[in-house]
């Protein structure tokens, strides 16, 4: 393990989208108040000196749709007492990316990186995380990959009519440390997708694991994989925090 980066892991089970929100941001900005003298050129300017830290969460939100910055509201297909009626909260984000669903039986998962310790390279960042992804789908037998143009994790990309999106990313980075991250549907309601344009994107269908499989899959099961392959492609070690 050494020269690797730690990675404090953290499991925090079900848990409302804003207090996950509010906790990933106090991470951010305890790593960024580190990083402020560097920036003002009052300390070390050598990245690896720093002494912030990383964090993988995972966490299943209860029903909520969430929209990026670059979000448009008319892709919110039900209004606000109608998402209120079917118990579905909403927050405006500020992370990248356009309109999601998160929900119960999908592995939602925030990494609180400080990128200077591994490259500084957001398109990097995000093809490693769907990478991923990709990973964990293939031990299942499920053929995953990317859409041009498209962030995020897809089946049958290249198939006209056939496209469908199994795991939505959003990320936001301040000075190189990132928060939000990636959404995996593994037992999840797609019924919830139905109400919304996920990602913004026309024509093109949502899926699950179950939906690929025909059967249910252990929620802790695909956190383990998850898990292994976050420290593989990110060639880092996870700890329990």
């Amino acid at each position: 393990m050494d020269g690797k980066q730690r990675v404090r892991f953290e499991d925090l089970g079900h848990m409302d989208y804003k207090t996950a929100w509010d906790y990933q941001d106090r991470l951010m900005q305890a790593n960024l108040a580190l990083k402020a003298g560097v920036y003002a050129g009052e300390e070390t300017s050598d990245p690896l000196l720093v002494p912030t830290s990383h964090h993988l969460l995972f966490v299943e939100h209860p029903p909520v749709y969430t929209l990026g910055k670059s979000g448009k509201m008319e892709h919110v297909l039900i209004n606000e007492a109608q998402r209120a009626e079917k118990g579905i909260d909403f927050y405006q984000t500020n992370r990248g990316g356009d309109i999601t669903f998160h929900g119960p039986d999908q592995v939602v998962g925030y990494p609180i990186l400080d990128l200077e310790k591994f490259y500084t390279d957001i398109g990097r960042y995000l093809r490693e995380l769907e990478e991923v992804i990709i990973r964990t789908l293939a031990d299942y037998g499920v053929v995953a990959g990317r859409s041009a143009g498209e962030t995020g994790v897809w089946i049958d990309a290249l198939e006209k009519g056939r496209e469908r999106k199994i795991c939505a990313m959003g990320v936001r980075c301040s000075r190189w440390i990132t928060m939000h991250g990636f959404a995996l549907n593994v037992n999840t309601d797609l019924d919830y997708f139905n109400h919304i344009v996920p990602c913004g994107i026309q024509n093109k269908k949502v899926t699950s694991l179950k939906n690929e499989l025909g059967r249910a899959i252990a929620m802790e099961d695909v956190k383990e994989r998850l898990r292994q392959h976050f420290a593989d492609v990110f060639s880092c070690e996870l700890v329990n925090a």
